[in-house]
């Protein structure tokens, strides 16, 4: 009895919940009824809206097309006036023109008349042989040379600056005055004034007394020799880049004498002595070292000071292609697709050293360049002695002749020197750094084994770093012997050497 009592309880219970759920349920269905019946409203009156709107635009469109044909006619009146009202400006500019330059060269505005006579030059030179066209033409030929001559003249006093002076050229050049005449006046007032301030440098350091403080003439020279300088060297090469190669010697010839003179004035050695005696008193009992000594002690000690930076930074690119080598299963590598990044990283980090240097140093002598430096694909089977290495009759049953085959062909091969001696100039600096990092990547080759796909995985590296290295170096066949090395003696420690086809590995580095 008190089990069915809880159920009827239970029962009653449910009853009301399912009314509970039943009115909510009839609330909302009378709801969206209401919502549903308001839509059909709505939308019946936008439907009204919209036969309306179309109504409208048909009726629109009708006054549009009317109106398009009644001013058809006075559209292309229109357009023919306008043409003409332009063709009216640009002949007004053009017989306006002789005045205007004559009040520009009057009012000292060189650039603006330049430029007016930029505008007008194509058009009377096409119809020069207008008689009226041709008046035009030869007033402002007139003008034109007038102009030059000032210019000419403002350039040749040369107590402007070199901004001032390189304005001068540039209008000159714009003017159509020979470029190669410019060029040699150009440097020669760059030669004045630059050697006006090796002589107050000199003047500076004379016999007699009392001793330029070392500071202040060094700053005197890096702001005034130094720096006049740099200003015209970025004026030359802005002014004259058409010139090619023969302007860039000629700009590079006439830095290096003026540096040369302005280097011996400053050798902060020779002076330092020289004030030493002066204010120390020294006896001409006690011995001193020779200048000559004390200046070859400085040149080795820069040059062992270069020579570190190039076997740190060698060291520092090593590193990375030893742990790219030595962290990887050359065995069950997959099928190369792509270029390692680590390949990648080399040649950005070379290319930021290349930019560091070249900051501070010259270029330095390169070898002549082939055609094909870029072109060059390696492969197993790029030279004699690798085609008989890997010939199809080769067996494992002779490795003592194949190893022998391999130190004899290195006999005569070309040797190497990794730490030769460093030049003062970027060409050297970065052939050392690179010698260091190829070499470092052949011996991390010749400890491991490799698979089919990490051998052309190397290949495909090779053939990477070959295509941006070689410009680095003074002679392109040293990246091409260390590469091939490489390449050979991954092929040597693979038990199936099996190259990649050339223009696979053309594509993926092309891609890479």
């Amino acid at each position: 009895m008190d089990s069915e009592t809880d159920m009827v309880r239970q029962i009653r219970a449910l009853d009301s919940d399912m009314q509970t759920l039943v009115y909510e349920n009839y609330n909302k269905f009378i709801s969206a009824t209401d919502t549903i019946r308001k839509m059909k409203n709505d939308f019946r009156k936008m439907e009204d809206e919209m036969d309306r709107l179309a109504t409208n635009m048909a009726v629109i469109t009708d006054f549009s097309a009317r109106i398009s044909a009644t001013l058809q006619d006075r559209h292309e009146r229109i357009t023919k006036l306008a043409g003409v009202h332009a063709l009216l400006r640009k002949l007004q500019f053009l017989f306006e023109l002789p005045s205007r330059l004559t009040k520009c060269v009057e009012l000292g505005a060189y650039g603006q008349a330049v430029r007016y006579q930029g505008r007008a030059q194509a058009v009377l030179q096409q119809y020069q042989h207008l008689p009226s066209f041709r008046a035009i033409q030869d007033d402002c030929q007139v003008i034109t040379a007038r102009l030059a001559q000032q210019l000419r003249q403002r350039f040749r006093e040369g107590g402007s600056g070199a901004p001032e002076q390189a304005e001068c050229v540039e209008l000159l050049l714009a003017l159509g005055e020979p470029a190669e005449e410019l060029c040699e006046e150009f440097l020669a007032h760059a030669r004045g004034r630059l050697e006006e301030e090796l002589r107050s440098l000199e003047a500076e350091l004379g016999p007699s007394p009392p001793a330029p403080d070392v500071l202040e003439f060094t700053d005197h020279g890096g702001s005034g020799f130094v720096g006049g300088l740099c200003q015209v060297a970025a004026a030359y090469q802005e002014l004259f880049a058409a010139q090619g190669p023969a302007g860039a010697e000629r700009l590079a010839a006439f830095a290096r004498e003026l540096g040369s003179r302005y280097f011996a004035l400053t050798a902060t050695i020779s002076y330092i002595l020289t004030l030493t005696d002066e204010q120390f008193l020294v006896q001409d009992q006690f011995p001193v070292t020779p200048v000559s000594t004390l200046c070859a002690e400085a040149r080795e000690t820069a040059r062992r000071l270069l020579t570190h930076y190039v076997k740190v930074q060698g060291l520092v690119i090593s590193q990375m292609l030893r742990k790219s080598v030595e962290t990887r299963d050359w065995l069950s590598t997959l099928e190369p697709r792509n270029v390692r990044a680590v390949m990648k990283r080399v040649v950005e980090d070379t290319t930021a050293i290349d930019v560091q240097v070249g900051l501070l140093y010259e270029e330095g002598v390169r070898k002549a360049q082939s055609s094909d430096s870029s072109k060059r694909t390696f492969s197993v089977y790029s030279s004699s002695r690798q085609q008989g290495r890997y010939a199809p009759s080769y067996t494992p049953s002779a490795p003592m002749d194949t190893n022998l085959l391999s130190n004899i062909q290195k006999l005569f091969s070309e040797r190497i020197d990794v730490f030769s001696p460093v030049e003062f100039n970027k060409v050297s600096v970065l052939t050392g750094i690179i010698k260091i990092s190829l070499k470092t990547l052949l011996e991390c080759v010749r400890l491991r084994t490799f698979g089919r796909f990490g051998l052309q995985q190397v290949q495909v590296d090779c053939h990477f770093l070959q295509l941006y290295l070689w410009r680095f170096v003074a002679d392109e066949e040293l990246v091409h012997l260390l590469l091939d090395e490489v390449v050979a003696s991954a092929a040597l420690r693979c038990p199936d050497p099996v190259p990649m086809e050339p223009s696979v590995v053309e594509v993926i580095c092309e891609r890479g």
